[in-house]
């Protein structure tokens, strides 16, 4: 049965484990960015300039995405 309580479980384990996903990319691509682009670069064909813009993108949107889809009902339903 799907009750307020699984869902505010559900959405806070959700919302953790994306957080630590996205801080896990954010800190691989700063830290080995040099063996990143270069693989990413020779995978896809793509300058070294256009995937600096490509994982600012990547991290952007997946941090909007926990905020909207994880994040506001956890908070919403944590409220209510």
């Amino acid at each position: 049965m799907l009750t307020k309580e699984v869902l505010t479980t559900f959405l806070g384990w959700s919302t953790v484990i994306n957080i630590v996903l996205l801080m896990m990319t954010t800190i691989a691509i700063t830290q080995f960015r040099e063996s990143i682009v270069k693989i990413h670069s020779e995978l896809f064909n793509l300058q070294k300039e256009d995937l600096g813009r490509a994982y600012f993108g990547y991290i952007a949107i997946y941090k909007i995405l926990i905020i909207v889809f994880n994040l506001v009902p956890y908070v919403a339903l944590k409220m209510f």
